[in-house]
């Protein structure tokens, strides 16, 4: 449908239609209207306006959490404050479960659509007021241009969807004006995914494993299972944007699962003595089944679950403490140790330590990597060191990369590190070579 094929809006009984009976908004009708209704009157002068989408950051676990009627009251307070501070001559819709969307008829340009986005993003972060209680919440927002963005309709609603799309990809309260440079960002993503998928099927992503080490002798005691993957036609594609593309799309617990085999597997052939680090992503922590499927994992590939050892962080359970709580319990149980890993960039550490039962705390790489020019990063570490050693609790220092870091940290009775001086991670067959290595020189010294 042409914007300018207008159709014309019904009067009467029939304009209900075109409202939303929670809010007293328009609707997603009302939205193609009054878009095809603005095309039509700047028929004879083309001048531009702006769409935009805007979608509310974590309200379904408050929906969850409250129960619907919060949901729904907290849906009413934000049609309040769109339609009280949208630009005089702009309309607004709710068009979807928490999704709103606007026509403005003044916005001819991404600057203004960003302006708009800004006071509009701040005016939905007030508290909202459900009687007993106040919860806050973001909002992300994706604008499109017209003509620019599409002179079909449907296409203009596709460019503000890219847009919304990208801004929650981006994180909370982030705010996007389509354009080409962003179309074709967006569809890299859309192939990236499917290549991934792909890679995950066929058992293409690889490990590499990182040495941890005893510093009071320098001698390897495990390995930290590290997922890499090179793509024919992306390259090498840092696990830094595939690892939270799977997050995303759902499909985490495939590529885990197929890591941790491949990781296991390559175990067999180590030291009995060493022990296999394994990270677990945040989704794995909100299922209950994780714990199930990890130990069957193991079972079947013969690893001692006494050898393995895996690694959440602190924003990973706090998506859902409850849960997370009784994977750890189940894996503890079965003789797996976990491990609390990038200690000291979290917002509640102390508490996670009391609530959780750890065995091992990683020292995020943030504070080792000051240690010897920084004196409020070296008394962090020692804190964080005496106060695991009161806990009974074994310390790892990631990201060590020179020998004055390594003096600094075995000054003050850290128990194992990790990092580059010590090995980068390597394949199955590379650390192999370096196990054997490792083992030549032992026996040299002896």
């Amino acid at each position: 449908m042409m914007l300018t094929e207008l159709a014309t809006e019904p009067h009467g009984p029939d304009r209900r239609r075109f409202v939303d009976p929670l809010t007293g908004l328009g609707n997603a009708e009302q939205l193609r209207h009054k878009v095809c209704e603005l095309a039509a009157e700047r028929a004879s002068d083309p001048a531009p306006f702006a769409i935009g989408l805007t979608n509310l950051d974590g309200f379904k676990p408050i929906n969850d959490l409250f129960g619907p009627e919060a949901g729904d009251r907290i849906l009413c307070q934000v049609a309040q404050r769109l339609r009280a501070c949208v630009p005089e001559g702009a309309t607004v819709m709710r068009t979807a479960d928490d999704e709103f969307a606007f026509v403005l008829p003044l916005v001819f340009e991404r600057k203004g659509a960003e302006k708009l986005g800004q006071m509009l993003k701040e005016i939905l972060s007030a508290p909202f007021d459900l009687g007993d209680r106040t919860v806050r919440l973001s909002a992300s927002f994706g604008f499109a241009v017209y003509p620019f963005a599409g002179d079909v309709f449907e296409d203009l609603l596709k460019s503000a969807d890219t847009a919304l799309y990208r801004s929650k990809r981006r994180g909370r309260g982030q705010i996007t004006v389509y354009s080409q440079e962003i179309a074709q960002e967006m569809k890299r993503a859309t192939q990236l995914e499917q290549a991934l998928r792909n890679a995950i099927i066929a058992e293409e992503i690889d490990v590499h494993f990182q040495p941890i080490v005893d510093l009071r002798n320098d001698g390897v005691v495990g390995f930290e299972a590290l997922a890499r993957w090179c793509d024919p036609d992306f390259g090498y594609v840092s696990p830094s944007v595939f690892v939270p593309l799977a997050e995303e799309r759902g499909f985490i617990e495939a590529l885990a699962e197929m890591l941790l085999r491949k990781a296991a597997q390559a175990a067999l052939a180590w030291p009995k003595e060493l022990f296999l680090s394994f990270n677990l992503s945040s989704a794995q922590l909100m299922d209950p089944a994780t714990s199930g499927r990890l130990l069957a994992i193991v079972g079947q590939v013969g690893l001692d679950p006494r050898r393995l050892e895996l690694e959440i962080t602190e924003t990973a359970v706090m998506a859902d403490a409850d849960v997370a709580q009784k994977i750890v319990s189940e894996l503890r149980a079965a003789g797996v140790r976990v491990s609390l890993d990038d200690f000291g960039t979290g917002q509640s550490s102390l508490c996670r330590l009391r609530d959780f039962s750890f065995d091992k705390v990683k020292i995020d790489r943030a504070f080792v990597s000051r240690i010897s020019a920084d004196r409020a990063s070296e008394h962090i570490v020692r804190a964080i060191v005496s106060m695991c050693e009161g806990l009974e609790l074994e310390v790892v220092a990631e990201g060590i990369e020179d020998f004055s870091e390594v003096l600094k940290l075995k000054a003050l009775g850290c128990g194992m590190g990790q990092g580059y001086f010590y090995g980068k991670p390597a394949d199955a067959v590379a650390t192999m070579r370096y196990l054997s290595d490792r083992h030549r020189e032992a026996a040299v010294a002896r």
